[in-house]
């Protein structure tokens, strides 16, 4: 076992499963995956739930708003005005593509070039998209995985995003989608509460093997 597999494991055991993305649709976690940039999930949740009570959450429905229109509805999930933008163009890209129904015939890496070519669609965005809409195999890293592993000296802090994202990859190749799922959902939830910015270092399932257990961090 490698040291990503016994990090999986100490966080599973912690937390149990966390049963990621929640949603009712596809269409519905490409929405959410777009809206949670720079904010808390729990923001997105009320904006979605604005989307769902105006029947906007499909591409058809979206297309018919103007970004003025849209923009109120998104209000609390954060710079709502680029959101809106953001939602458009991607809404718009998405039924000239053929929605889910061609896109999910490309291979990844043609979709995930595809993704990274709409305005607004950077490589955390895209990577949320595949894995959790289109169950493909790629390991999405945002800052908690760059936090929680540079603490643990398995990466630096300057790592770039996809060199960090294919050492995860390359390092776990013989396990499931499911997996990958599991894990960056389980490297939120540790992120969140207890790896934090200052961490509790005193209930972490990681500290007997963290070096700076104890020791104040940046």
């Amino acid at each position: 076992m490698n040291h990503y597999e016994s990090i999986y494991n100490r966080l599973f055991s912690e937390y149990g499963p966390q049963s990621w993305w929640p949603a009712d649709s596809t269409f519905e976690i490409m929405v959410g995956a777009i809206l949670t940039q720079n904010t808390a999930w729990l923001n997105v949740e009320r904006a979605l739930d604005n989307l769902k009570s105006e029947q906007l959450l499909s591409a058809e429905a979206l297309l018919q708003k103007t970004p003025d229109q849209l923009a109120p509805l998104l209000k609390p999930s954060g710079y709502f005005n680029v959101k809106a933008q953001r939602l458009l163009a991607f809404v718009q890209w998405y039924s000239e593509e053929g929605e889910y129904a061609t896109l999910k015939s490309l291979k990844t890496v043609v979709l995930r070039k595809k993704l990274l070519s709409v305005k607004g669609i950077g490589p955390e965005t895209a990577d949320d998209i595949l894995l959790y809409a289109f169950n493909r195999k790629v390991f999405v890293i945002d800052a908690y995985t760059k936090r929680i592993f540079s603490r643990l000296d398995y990466v630096e802090k300057t790592t770039g995003y996809e060199e960090l994202r294919e050492c995860f990859e390359r390092t776990l190749t013989l396990h499931s989608v499911e997996m990958f799922n599991e894990y960056h959902a389980l490297i939120v939830k540790h992120g969140k509460d207890v790896c934090k910015t200052r961490p509790v270092c005193s209930c972490c399932c990681l500290n007997a093997i963290c070096p700076k257990f104890g020791v104040k961090v940046d």
